[in-house]
């Protein structure tokens, strides 16, 4: 079953100060198209710049997850993250007019709220996952985390922190299913140890903190006369350690509350990958080093099989682009049209279809006693699936024509004859730059790769 992407309905804005910066100002979720994705932009700067909510511009997560692009920063973001993959928005323009999302209470709480009130539009667009097909591990001894991801149906997430010291020892949390996050991880606040909220306190690195900001576990023995400083600090009339080993600042939404906030963390860091996953994942003591880190490697050890489809392909879905469709963006024409239908493309990958008849022109004098089909035609097919892809990504195909440049690696590793079907399985290996895109694509019949290499295509426009 497919599902479609969603943004929100109308504008939306959400305003506070930023924890560690202590700016005030708002930020506020703009609607915006299918695979928009979600963007942040700087109303506050000059050309009011845009970054991408992903894994490659992460920066800094000494204090929480920073992004950043051609010398634009934002930190914190990885609480109004989870807020958007909790509620399964997928793509959003959020304006930000201050270097740091507002802090609010150290939850996704508000943040779910806004969204919620603002209303979610579905859009017609099928959202595209990150499928786990097999387990992914990452462990640092010297850092004390691990974390792992093993294939699921669904995106499951366990935690486990541990911090040896009595107030906050071992804590498990647990989510199931996404639909249960605004209840059950949404409210999860951010806590802090004394010790390490004195040491920001006295490096200026919580400007715009209160007590209301986070959970404060006291894990030694506090004098009434360092209780009276922090609640001059917070400006609050009287300060305490209660039976649980907190502050009196607040109460605890859950005993494992933590936990659940850890959680939460992963979520936002994890929706850096841009894309859902299908996985289930188990972290100690993750952090945002941690889960960033882990993003990462995901990203590296999924690409093949998120983009380089392999079989079984569906090849009775209905097409993307079929033949009429398909003349309409490639310039050529049979007997040179070497291509049927398009079944499956995104931003990063493409599978054409090629149905391969005893009537194709070039078994005439290839062989024909024993008809096989050329390699280079081979070569040309994906190619021209490649074309397809290239001109996919401009607003006007009919106006541009993509020439091939270089092809590399190129191998035959089995016959194609009368009566085969070949797909074409088509990835970017890096971003389209200057007009110049790469790619790297394996042809199937059947289960068994026939042809397979790396390609590099020009996009011009037409004299």
């Amino acid at each position: 079953m497919t599902e479609n992407q969603c943004t929100i309905k109308k504008v939306v804005r959400v305003e506070g100060t930023g924890l560690h910066t202590g700016q005030q100002g708002s930020i506020t979720f703009n609607p915006a198209p299918a695979n928009h994705g979600i963007k942040f932009r700087r109303t506050d700067l000059d050309g009011q710049p845009v970054i991408d909510a992903n894994i490659d511009y992460v920066v800094d997560t000494s204090r929480g997850t920073t992004i950043g692009q051609n010398g634009t920063r934002i930190y914190t973001i990885e609480h109004v993250l989870a807020a958007t993959m909790g509620l399964g928005v997928d793509n959003l323009m959020i304006d930000l007019d201050m270097d740091e999302i507002p802090i609010r209470d150290g939850s996704s709480r508000f943040f779910v709220e806004a969204l919620e009130s603002a209303g979610i539009a579905q859009q017609n667009a099928v959202r595209e996952y990150i499928e786990i097909k097999q387990p992914i591990h990452l462990i640092n001894d010297e850092k004390g985390f691990e974390l792992l991801i093993e294939p699921a149906e669904t995106f499951k997430v366990d935690v486990k922190i541990d911090y040896g010291t009595q107030v906050l020892n071992i804590q498990y949390a647990s989510l199931s299913d996404l639909s249960l996050f605004k209840d059950e991880i949404a409210p999860c606040r951010t806590f802090v140890f004394l010790h390490e909220l004195e040491f920001l306190l006295k490096n200026n690195l919580i400007r715009g903190g209160d007590l209301s900001n986070a959970i404060v576990f006291v894990n030694r023995k506090v004098s009434q006369e360092e209780l009276d400083r922090l609640a001059d600090l917070f400006r609050k009339p009287k300060v305490k350690v209660k039976d649980e080993g907190i502050l009196n600042n607040l109460d605890l939404h859950f005993p494992n509350e933590p936990a659940r906030h850890k959680l939460l963390d992963v979520i936002g860091d994890l929706s850096l990958l841009g894309k859902r996953i299908k996985g289930h994942v188990k972290a100690y003591r993750p952090g945002h080093f941690a889960n960033t880190e882990f993003a990462k490697l995901i990203k590296e050890q999924t690409k093949k099989q998120i983009m380089l489809r392999e079989p079984p392909f569906d090849l009775n879905k209905p097409p993307v682009y079929d033949i009429i469709q398909i003349r309409k963006i490639l310039p050529h024409r049979p007997p040179f049209l070497l291509i049927d239908k398009i079944i499956e493309i995104s931003e990063e990958h493409i599978i054409g279809v090629k149905n391969v008849t005893m009537n194709e022109h070039f078994f005439v004098g290839h062989f024909p006693e024993e008809p096989v089909m050329p390699g280079v035609l081979q070569i040309e097919a994906m190619a021209q699936t490649g074309g397809i892809f290239v001109l996919h990504s401009v607003p006007d195909p009919e106006n541009y024509i993509t020439y091939f440049l270089k092809i590399e690696e190129a191998k035959f590793r089995n016959k194609v004859v009368p009566g085969d079907t070949i797909v074409f399985s088509l990835e970017l290996t890096s971003p389209i730059r200057r007009g110049i895109c790469n790619m790297r694509g394996i042809a199937y019949v059947g289960d068994k790769i026939v042809t397979e290499g790396k390609l590099m295509a020009q996009i011009a426009r037409k004299h």
